[in-house]
């Protein structure tokens, strides 16, 4: 600790803020230069940003700040704090800050040190509904700065369970590639029988093979701490997935039914959406972890999709997954401001069936193989999120001497009782 030393960001660090053309909605596009939303930070886990769900047009880059990959960018609005670190070239509007220009401080002990002082920095904010950061708070904010080679091992230290965390979840989208390939080639392109649809194979509705459970309806002086979580549209992707930071704590009533409880592999599907582009309407997720909680339900925004007459909940998660699913959800969509799935919807979708399901028994197993390795990695990732989380603040004040940290030594610790 003495060779550390207590700086000021900006005497470190040279801070910008992005910009907007006006009025924006003239600028934006589906294609031309991709344009960063606070939207498109707070998706996922990663430290990067690597696509955006929106563009905008090439008269309006003179307008706005550009950002090269490898650029640090940190929220100053919605989410403030809130670190990125960009991995394609960018427009970024007024709320985001701009990093470049350092000064005995690296990148990524910088991204980890706004991990850190984020609650800090949200503390100072303004902003009753929507909180800002003033630059000259991020400016003026004092830190502790170890030698840049400390600096280097620190964040190569955090950065190796990131890594880690980052590479499962690449895993797991190729899993689930390997899920939807294995689903098309058996109930569309029918491969395993030479390209031909079996003459035993006919159209059913999804009524025959599952049963669909509406979901808990709560007052929010139920919401509160709880070892039971509730599964809400909050939990869906905009970019498809299910987000473990959407459950919302709970003790339900004596009116909750013992069926509006969830299980792992459950498939849930969103029947309710508040974005504009029914990104998330239709969307079917598995259940893949509770996270810290004992018991999850879902909310009356979402649906409990049950399997029946012996089929598996894992060849069921594959069929609700199938792009053609969320098709035919969106023609069962009503609303304006807040969108509505028609309670037909499910049970009136079609899809090729085979009359006797025993021959999907080996299919099934597939699928199911590949699920649970989701669910694995999924459990590993909260393990190592929780280390990475838990080591942060000692490393960066100094309780911890990152020499003396041997991560595979405290992955293997209980987190609680040896840190």
């Amino acid at each position: 600790m003495a060779e550390w030393r207590e700086v000021k960001l900006g005497d470190v660090v040279e801070i910008r803020r992005g910009a907007s053309p006006r009025p924006i909605h003239h600028f934006l596009s589906k294609a031309g230069i991709p344009w960063v939303k606070i939207a498109d930070a707070t998706s996922d886990d990663s430290r990067y940003i690597t696509h955006t769900n929106e563009y905008i047009k090439e008269e309006g880059v003179a307008h706005s700040v550009t950002v090269e990959p490898e650029t640090l960018i940190v929220s100053n609005s919605a989410t403030p704090g809130l670190p990125k670190i960009m991995q394609i070239r960018a427009c970024v509007h007024d709320g985001w800050l701009v990093f470049s220009n350092y000064k005995g401080i690296i990148r990524d002990f910088l991204y980890y040190k706004f991990k850190e002082i984020q609650r800090s920095l949200v503390n100072q904010a303004n902003g009753s509904v929507f909180q800002n950061l003033k630059t000259d708070i991020v400016r003026e904010f004092p830190i502790s700065l170890p030698p840049v080679e400390m600096q280097r091992k620190i964040a190569g230290v955090l950065g190796a369970l990131d890594d880690k965390i980052e590479l499962n979840n690449k895993i797991n989208q190729n899993l689930e590639l390997q899920a939807q390939a294995l689903f098309k080639s058996w109930f569309v392109d029918f491969e395993p029988f030479g390209g031909t649809k079996p003459s035993d194979w006919k159209e059913i509705q999804l009524t025959e093979i599952a049963d669909f459970i509406g979901g808990y309806s709560y007052k929010g002086a139920e919401l509160k701490q709880s070892t039971t979580a509730m599964a809400t549209i909050k939990n869906f992707d905009r970019n498809g997935g299910f987000k473990l930071d959407g459950y919302k704590e709970i003790e339900p009533s004596s009116k909750l039914k013992q069926n509006q409880y969830v299980e792992l592999f459950d498939t849930l599907v969103a029947h309710t959406d508040l974005t504009q582009n029914a990104e998330v309407i239709g969307n079917a997720e598995m259940l893949l972890s509770k996270g810290k909680y004992k018991n999850v339900i879902i909310s009356m925004d979402v649906v409990r999709v049950v399997p029946k007459n012996g089929i598996s909940k894992y060849l069921l998660a594959a069929i609700l997954k199938d792009p053609h699913f969320k098709k035919h959800c969106l023609g069962y969509v009503n609303g304006t401001t807040v969108l509505h799935l028609s309670k037909r919807a499910l049970p009136e979708y079609s899809l090729i069936f085979p009359k006797n399901v025993k021959i999907l028994d080996n299919i099934s197993g597939l699928f199911e193989d590949l699920y649970k390795k989701i669910a694995l990695n999924i459990e590993e990732n909260i393990r190592l999120s929780i280390l990475r989380d838990t080591l942060l603040p000692k490393l960066m004040s100094g309780e911890i001497n990152v020499d003396n940290v041997d991560i595979f030594t405290f992955e293997r610790m209980q987190i609680d009782n040896d840190i």
